[in-house]
């Protein structure tokens, strides 16, 4: 090995070390914008949506999942909703309940069975029932949209009382 070809490798190693980082970072970024797979009385689904990355992950693998639900705020900008979701899933024609879950985005992806179904989001006492139908081989989709003169910042947040003696 020469002296001028041990200076240009010394040269190009900080390039590639900053590409290498580069990589690395992209790659951790993407595995961060994956919600993960949960269960819920044995119906798979998934939840997110918070930040553009996760939001459109999701809306890329919808297609895949019989169910996609969306809740929003009348007037308010989609795929930002600020509280959880308590969402109940029931049989349309005999009310059994089919699923039950607390969902932490503006998304929501499920494997529904095909059948009609009744769905309530509720967020702080506020509820929006939607009918949904599942036909087997096509994506079910409802957007729950939420009155915009309710105080979702309160409801996020509830006011915090001290205990006596603290």
């Amino acid at each position: 090995m020469n002296l001028r070809t041990m200076s240009a490798r010394s040269r190009f190693a900080p390039v590639l070390c900053c590409c290498a980082a580069l990589l690395g970072s992209l790659a951790t970024g993407a595995h961060a914008a994956n919600p993960p797979i949960r269960m819920a009385q044995g119906i798979e689904y998934m939840c997110g949506g918070a930040n553009r990355d996760e939001a459109e992950f999701l809306k890329m693998v919808s297609p895949r999942w019989s169910t996609t639900l969306e809740f929003a705020v009348n007037r308010g900008q989609r795929g930002a909703f600020p509280v959880p979701v308590q969402v109940k899933v029931r049989d349309r024609y005999n009310g059994h309940a089919v699923m039950q879950a607390e969902v932490d985005g503006p998304l929501m992806l499920a494997r529904l069975e095909p059948g009609a179904y009744e769905v309530e989001a509720s967020v702080g006492g506020v509820s929006v029932v939607q009918q949904v139908t599942v036909i087997g081989g096509y994506a079910a989709s409802a957007l729950f949209l939420f009155p915009s003169n309710v105080d979702f910042a309160a409801l996020a947040h509830p006011p915090r009382t001290l205990a006596q003696g603290q």
